[in-house]
């Protein structure tokens, strides 16, 4: 399997999941999705999964779901989870610029820390990849860092402006909203403030 070069180096997320564990592996959904759970309907794909603790909590909460994540290892760990607490997800690796070659379609897209690793080339092809997915009246819920956050450590941070830009053609936004990304504190290099990283959350329709 090819690696995309518009993506994240893999060598350096294999080496967050090589420590005990990768600073946003929080063992649980960020609060922002959990508070918009009820919007998050029907055959959910969730885009960058990880570990699962988001798409097994959502389909813990009866939707249909998909993982997607470009490593092998953290989906093994997500297979393990979800063996073990009975619930049944569609696990897949691959690169998230590829998503759009899925044939299966869905209601809703979850991005949870995945929007703000991407370059600018990147996130062209990222959004493009989620429109050749998405059917209109689908939706994206997305959560990222911020411009807010101060100082440079951790990812790269995302605008308001760049996240409207991002989605100009063919989507609107429902809401964008202020929020914060909690991670596995004690990390050197991923140390924020109390409640976590400044972030966006945004839902976004394809029209």
């Amino acid at each position: 399997m090819t690696h995309d070069a518009r993506l994240p180096p893999r060598d350096r997320f294999e080496g967050y999941y090589a420590t005990p564990r990768a600073p946003w592996d929080i063992g649980r959904p960020q609060r922002a999705f959990i508070e918009a759970a009820e919007a998050i309907r029907g055959r959910v794909i969730d885009i960058g999964c990880g570990t699962g603790d988001l798409a097994l909590w959502l389909a813990e909460q009866g939707r249909t779901v998909t993982g997607v994540d470009f490593l092998e290892k953290p989906l093994e760990a997500a297979r393990q989870k979800a063996v073990d607490r009975g619930l049944t997800v569609n696990f897949l690796q691959m690169d998230a610029v590829a998503v759009g070659e899925i044939p299966e379609r869905f209601d809703s897209a979850t991005d949870c820390g995945l929007f703000h690793t991407f370059d600018d080339a990147g996130r062209t092809a990222y959004v493009g990849a989620l429109a050749r997915l998405l059917e209109p009246g689908s939706r994206v819920f997305l959560l990222c860092f911020a411009d807010a956050e101060p100082g440079t450590h951790g990812p790269r941070r995302v605008s308001e402006r760049e996240l409207r830009e991002a989605f100009a053609t063919g989507w609107q936004f429902e809401t964008i909203e202020p929020a914060r990304f909690e991670v596995v504190p004690g990390i050197p290099g991923a140390e924020f403030g109390p409640g976590g990283a400044q972030a966006w959350f945004a839902v976004v329709q394809r029209v």
